[in-house]
Parts: structure tokens; C-alpha cells; sequence
């Protein structure tokens, strides 16, 4: 059965009727979301049912990488956790950097080149505490090399339905929120300047918060949240990290955290 064949069985006669009619999910913007061409929808990362939720509210199939470790496992349950993955639209990479960076890329750029829509959450791992963090560059280095053009996309609540630490899932309503797309153009032939991947995906970040409402801390996710595992560890407490305003030196975005229809 190919991949496309799988998602869509799994999409329609699985997971968007039971979380739809379970969780209620609201979206804005759907409209942005071109009927067809490649696109990249770059979000906030809230909690591991994000890349549920963001496909039930979209027309078209939508495309994440994940690390390759998710999709293998001993027995019946590892291959299941590979059928799994690959239904809900994920690709198998290695992500442990170097040339395994380097292909989580190329999967990236194959996807668009396809004419397909690809997701990608910047901050590179689920926030800690759900604030917005520091983004990585390989949002960056996807749109410039495929000349995608970029959704910021901000996941409201999910961090209530699952958070961490957490065995089983919330019932809570959830929302998607899609915004205007970010044309990266002008820095076309200029993906290897650290500079320029440095300021779009301090603009994509940026882009997000305006959606989302997050309060911005201008470090990464990944090491903030070791910080804190260690001090959960030792008794010590994690350093402070400087939080407030936004990507770039930016300042932070006046309207609040979007809030669900009263339906």
C-alpha cells in the first residue's frame, strides 16, 4: 500500500472523525493553504499530538521528517509504530547532524519539489514550558533551496491535551491558527550564508508568535529543557534564560493568545 493510500485511509476514516468529534478542533486561515503547489507550514511545537491534529484540519496531505528511531522497535509493536508513523505522513531520518542533517534536508526539499506540502516545527523540539524558543535554521535552508514559500501556523491548547509527563491524553478543544505567507525570494542563491538563514527564520519565528501569542525566550528548546531535566536531577535550580519581546531583537507582539469561537 503506498504511503499516499495510507494516509488518507487513516485521515478520513480514522482520525478525523474521532478528534473531530472529540476535540472539536477550530482552524483559521484555512484559505491560505494553496489548493495545490509545495508549501511549507512552519509552527509552534506544543506537544506530541501537533502533528495529529494540524493534518485532520487540512485538505491536502501534509509531510513531516522524524527521527528514524520512532519507526523501528522490537516485534509486532515496533513494525506497528512504523505503519503508523508513515500514515500520518511522517519520513524516517536520522537526525543525529552532519550528513544526517544534511539528509532531513533533502527529504525536506524532495517533498516540495514533488509539489507537496511539508511541515516543520522550527523550534526543533517541543517546548518545555510552552513558551516560544529560539528557532533552528533548517527552516531556513528548506525554503531557500526549494523557493517554497512559508506558512507560520500556530497549535493553540494542545499542550493541555498531552502535556508532559502525561500517559494519556485530555479531552480539550484545540485550535489551529494559519497565517499570511512569508515570501523568502529576495535571498534566493543565498542558503549558505548563515546571516540570511539566521534572519528568515528569525522571521518565520517571529511570524509565529504574532499567531500564537507566546511569550519569546531566546534560547533553544533543546537545551533549556536539559537544563531543567538536570535540575529536576540534582535539586539545583536551571539558570534563568532571557525571555520577552522577540526573534531578532523584535519587539513582542501586542495581541494575545487567540481564543476559540463561542459555538
Amino acid at each position: 500500500m503506498s504511503r499516499s493510500v495510507l494516509y488518507w485511509l487513516i485521515k478520513l476514516l480514522l482520525a478525523e472523525p474521532v478528534l473531530k468529534a472529540v476535540y472539536r478542533p477550530w482552524v483559521r486561515g484555512l484559505d491560505r493553504v494553496p489548493a495545490s503547489g509545495p508549501v511549507i507550514l512552519a509552527s509552534n511545537h506544543l506537544s506530541l499530538t501537533d502533528p495529529i491534529f494540524l493534518p485532520v484540519v487540512l485538505r491536502r496531505r501534509i509531510t513531516f521528517v522524524a527521527k528514524a528511531d520512532l519507526f523501528t522497535g522490537p516485534g509486532l509493536r515496533g513494525r506497528l509504530s512504523g505503519v503508523f508513523f508513515r500514515g500520518i505522513g511522517m519520513l524516517p531520518v536520522d537526525r543525529s547532524g552532519g550528513r544526517a542533517s544534511r539528509a532531513a534536508i533533502d527529504a525536506a526539499v524532495g517533498v516540495l519539489r514533488d509539489g507537496e506540502v511539508f511541515g516543520i516545527y522550527p523550534e526543533g523540539t517541543r517546548s518545555p514550558d510552552g513558551r516560544l524558543y529560539r528557532g533552528r535554521t533548517g527552516v531556513a535552508r528548506i525554503a531557500l533551496e526549494s523557493g517554497a514559500s512559508v506558512l507560520p501556523v500556530a497549535m493553540i491548547g494542545t499542550e493541555a491535551v498531552f502535556p508532559r509527563g502525561r500517559l494519556l491524553p485530555r479531552v480539550r478543544r484545540v485550535g489551529v491558527v494559519i497565517g499570511e505567507p512569508l515570501d523568502f525570494s529576495r535571498y534566493a542563491g543565498r542558503a549558505g550564508d548563515p546571516f540570511v538563514l539566521r534572519s528568515v527564520t528569525d522571521e518565520v519565528v517571529a511570524a509565529i508568535q504574532a499567531l500564537s501569542g507566546q511569550e519569546y525566550v531566546d534560547a533553544y528548546a533543546s537545551r533549556v529543557a536539559g537544563r531543567q531535566a538536570l535540575a529536576r536531577g540534582t535539586g539545583v535550580p536551571a539558570p534563568e534564560d532571557p525571555a520577552g519581546g522577540g526573534p531578532g531583537g523584535r519587539a513582542a507582539p501586542a495581541s494575545p493568545p487567540p481564543a476559540p469561537p463561542t459555538d
